[in-house]
């Protein structure tokens, strides 16, 4: 006759119920944390509007070199830029001016259904070894906000970016091509945009600014 009873060391015995506990508080957390993804990535979507998050930290890019602050100041108006949810008027165009405390004025203005719209903010420099990464921001509440140079000559044109990141698992950015006349040549344009992808800013969605019948009389 077979024997079919089995040793204890043989036999399987259940987990104890501590065990128990860990996996599931474990599997709970990853749940959590997977839908706490799906929500910030939603809410920020609705957030930003026309802007496009994308997966993963902010890019670094290279900014000016030798950067010269007091010939950056003056008046630039927007040529090119990808779509942002708090521009949506037409001769969008900034002045930048030195205050005495080293800080900058910025005025930034529009046309927004035929009345000229102007907002004030307040301009640093936010690393003195990286004069060209400054920090904008028009509320005394808000941060400031990354506006850094990446290049420019100071008499044509200039390469402007903005990004921030959500606990590091996506990012929202956006850039401007700003020139000192209304308009730039296309090959100017097609230069600049070349500078944003060689520095891994996706710039597929770029579009021209609205810059005709600007000096109207409103």
């Amino acid at each position: 006759m077979i024997n079919t009873t089995k040793n204890d060391s043989d036999a399987v015995s259940d987990p104890p119920p501590s065990v128990n506990r860990r996996c599931e508080d474990r599997s709970e957390s990853i749940r959590n944390m997977e839908f706490l993804h799906v929500v910030v990535f939603v809410l920020l979507s609705a957030l930003v509007g026309a802007q496009v998050p994308h997966w993963g930290p902010c890019p670094e890019p290279e900014v000016q070199q030798a950067f010269s602050l007091k010939q950056f100041m003056g008046r630039w108006f927007e040529i090119a830029k990808l779509p942002a949810q708090f521009e949506k008027g037409r001769c969008i165009e900034t002045n930048f001016t030195l205050r005495t405390d080293s800080s900058i004025r910025v005025v930034s203005s529009e046309i927004l259904k035929g009345e000229l719209k102007k907002i004030e903010g307040t301009g640093i420099i936010e690393d003195p070894k990286n004069p060209a990464k400054l920090g904008i921001t028009y509320s005394y509440v808000l941060p400031y906000s990354p506006y850094w140079i990446l290049s420019t000559d100071y008499v044509n044109q200039a390469l402007v970016y903005s990004c921030t990141d959500v606990l590091r698992l996506f990012h929202v950015d956006f850039a401007w091509v700003l020139g000192r006349t209304r308009s730039l040549p296309e090959a100017t344009i097609d230069k600049a945009r070349e500078v944003f992808a060689h520095n891994n800013i996706d710039v597929t969605r770029m579009i021209p600014s609205r810059q005709l019948g600007c000096d109207k009389t409103l």
